[in-house]
């Protein structure tokens, strides 16, 4: 399968963003992915009680305005596993970087996906991507049944420190390779979302490939901080 490259994130930088603008448009025999983003920390959102209600007002009082809700942050921290519950999907994380030429590494196990390290992780603010292999000569691979997922399907991704960051998909898009939208896929649009990439489409006997990628947009719905004995932060709606 061939996936395409990285675009940039976050604030623009226009002499990066058309060097990596043009690796996206090459075209490999795996699924590409990437982004680039500025770094969030901490894990935090607005909380009113422990409860999340307003209190009420007293006789003769005016209604207490409700607290401003701030969005939730995630920590940079590596993703290290990806539990897919709707395709029986929970697999440990590789950590793909650049080849030599500037395209984009791809899992060298076929029953492993892999995050794009130079992107940002998982619940930070911008695009993560996570790539993996549909299938090899050898049969079905991790990601064979990605295009079967729905709007609303759950995606977890658990990160090195402990934090379990939860993902709801949007929709599942199938383009051919020469028609990617790289800045759609990895580009940045102000909120944190996590798009798996895959191959799919027709398959090319001659070249032994996919002719189009598969991509599967989640939104973040979630964060469970690590040895969390409450529920877990919400994103607000």
């Amino acid at each position: 399968m061939t996936p395409p490259a990285h675009a940039g994130r976050g604030r623009p930088r226009p002499g990066r963003w058309w060097t990596l603008t043009a690796v996206l448009l090459v075209v490999g025999t795996c699924c590409l992915a990437a982004g680039l983003t500025a770094h969030r920390d901490g894990l935090a959102v607005a909380t009113t009680s422990p409860t999340g209600d307003t209190p009420a007002a007293g006789p003769g009082q005016p209604a207490p305005t409700p607290p401003p809700v701030t969005a939730l942050v995630v920590a940079r921290s590596t993703p290290v596993s990806l539990s897919i519950p709707a395709i029986g999907v929970t697999v440990p994380l590789s950590s793909l970087g650049l080849n030599p030429d500037g395209t984009v590494q791809v899992p060298t196990d076929y029953q492993e996906p892999g995050w794009f390290r130079l992107g940002p992780t998982p619940g930070q603010v911008g695009s993560s991507v996570i790539l993996g292999h549909v299938d090899s000569y050898q049969g079905p691979a991790v990601f064979f049944q990605l295009r079967s997922l729905q709007p609303g399907d759950q995606v977890d991704v658990l990160l090195s420190d402990g934090v379990d960051v939860q993902f709801a998909v949007d929709t599942v898009a199938t383009y051919l390779k020469s028609q990617f939208p790289a800045q759609e896929v990895y580009g940045s649009h102000g909120v944190s979302a996590l798009q798996l990439v895959t191959c799919g489409g027709q398959f090319d006997g001659a070249t032994g490939g996919y002719l189009s990628n598969v991509v599967v947009y989640t939104s973040l719905v979630a964060a469970t901080p690590a040895a969390a004995t409450t529920s877990p932060v919400r994103v607000p709606s």
